[in-house]
């Protein structure tokens, strides 16, 4: 994703290979992919917009099922799984009526149900399993009920076209910045492919996106929508880069295989997770609500 030169950190296979592009991934199923995604979130913004929240709904639980599944099989730590499930769903649904009220506390409720729900299991890992647990509840579901916040206010359409286009601009960006010039590593021990030249395409992309969508699509300033987007792309970066970290420390290449191209809903929401964050606080700063 975003400031990357775009080969993949580990060698593909040959058969890989010849699919693949100079890019290092398959670019015509990634494309493809991203255009059905795209065209699901637009069709649900511009019909009911809170179709959207069912899409983030349905994002986070499959992504919580990658994770989950992951450290099971390559670390043997149990996330307590029907706990953050239930309490990551009721997260999202509760932020939009109830907005942080909601969340925190369906979160908060989800963490004594998950130190609950580990105790038949003994002392033996149990510390660990309960931090993958809170882990999990946090950096999926409460960071995606900050994406449904986005919705319900009257120009929530607008707010979450900012909040995507920003993310997608930043990772376009720094992909094709990376891809054509990318010669000087940001950070060769997480993710040697991502490069400086990759992230300042990002920038680009981000700060270009930011300054359009926040005074077009929400009347707020050129200025704050480059604040806005400088922060995207930070925040992007840096949900890219923990993602690699994790997947580095788990010996993994992709969580999973669910989406041609990408690799697993996991691997397309880690710049979206936390840029969500930020985003609701930015957008409810620059543009508050009635």
């Amino acid at each position: 994703m975003g400031a990357e030169t775009g080969a993949s950190d580990t060698p593909a296979p040959p058969e890989a290979v010849k699919k693949a592009s100079k890019a290092g991934r398959n670019l015509p199923a990634a494309i493809g992919v991203a255009l059905l995604l795209g065209a699901a979130i637009i069709v649900s913004l511009l019909t009911v917009r809170f179709l959207f929240i069912g899409i983030i709904a349905i994002a986070i639980a499959v992504g919580t099922f990658e994770f989950a599944g992951v450290l099971r099989r390559v670390a043997d730590i149990k996330v307590a799984m029907i706990p953050v499930l239930v309490g990551g769903q009721a997260m999202i649904w509760l932020a939009w009526p109830f907005g942080r009220e909601g969340a925190l506390t369906a979160f908060v409720l989800t963490v004594l149900a998950s130190l609950l729900w580990r105790l038949p299991g003994g002392a033996k890992g149990y510390l660990r399993d309960i931090s993958a647990s809170v882990f999990a509840a946090a950096y999926l579901p409460l960071f995606g009920a900050f994406a449904a916040m986005l919705v319900p206010p009257h120009d929530g359409v607008g707010r979450v076209l900012t909040f995507l286009i920003g993310v997608v601009a930043s990772d376009t960006g720094g992909y094709i910045a990376g891809v054509l010039g990318g010669k000087h590593p940001m950070a060769p021990s997480i993710s040697p492919k991502k490069t400086w030249e990759g992230f300042g395409g990002s920038l680009v992309g981000g700060v270009v996106a930011g300054a359009l969508t926040l005074s077009l699509l929400l009347d707020g300033h050129v200025w704050q929508g480059v604040i806005f987007g400088v922060a995207i792309v930070l925040t992007a970066t840096l949900g890219d880069l923990v993602e690699s970290l994790i997947k580095r420390d788990l010996g993994v290449k992709d969580m999973g295989t669910l989406l041609p191209g990408h690799g697993g809903i996991m691997d397309r929401l880690d710049s979206l997770l936390p840029s969500a964050v930020v985003s609701w606080l930015l957008l409810s700063a620059f543009v508050p609500l009635g």
